[in-house]
């Protein structure tokens, strides 16, 4: 039987992202999310308020981009899956952290933060704000290629008449 480990996001960034380089030279970056529940208390008829922060792990060139671009306070979207990990601390005890491996990013709320919009971008999501995916590593029984993403249409590009936008240099890296 298949088996499903996907997680979804929306939220704010809590600290600017830290990255980090490992030895051979890949990137890790590191944030924190928090998503927060409102509901009314059925006893007190109050508005209450849960807050939950997640810990999220970029790597590689998506690593690099959101370090580039979140920043403390920005709405962001991720996908990813969920990661244990155990490391033991100085003492010898076991220590666990349950991580989300961010495998897409998409910000929200415009280039700085304010409104929506922005543009589109790379992987599966329509709407606005800027778009970014990574493949996960593919495993060493499984082909790195997907036949799936082979059959699928490249989206066509746009008239150059309709955004006005052809001649501006753009600074983004991708």
């Amino acid at each position: 039987m298949a088996s499903i480990n996907k997680v979804i996001l929306i939220g704010n960034l809590g600290r600017d992202p830290e990255v980090r380089y490992t030895p051979n030279g890949a990137a890790v970056c590191n944030v924190s999310v928090a998503t927060t529940r409102n509901w009314k208390d059925k006893n007190s008829g109050d508005k209450v308020e849960e807050t939950e922060w997640h810990r999220v792990v970029f790597y590689d060139r998506l690593a690099e981009i959101a370090g580039e671009y979140l920043k403390k306070g920005r709405p962001v979207y991720v996908e990813g899956r969920l990661k244990t990990r155990k490391w033991q601390d100085k003492d010898g005890k076991d220590n666990y952290t349950t991580e989300i491996v961010a495998e897409q990013m998409q910000l929200l709320g415009g280039r700085e933060g304010g409104g929506m919009g922005g543009g589109g971008g790379y992987g599966g999501h329509q709407g606005g704000g800027d778009d970014f995916s990574q493949e996960a590593p593919a495993p060493a029984s499984r082909p790195a290629a997907r036949p799936a993403a082979a059959q699928r249409p490249a989206p066509a590009p746009a008239p150059k008449s309709a955004t006005g936008f052809d001649d501006m240099d753009d600074d983004i890296p991708f």
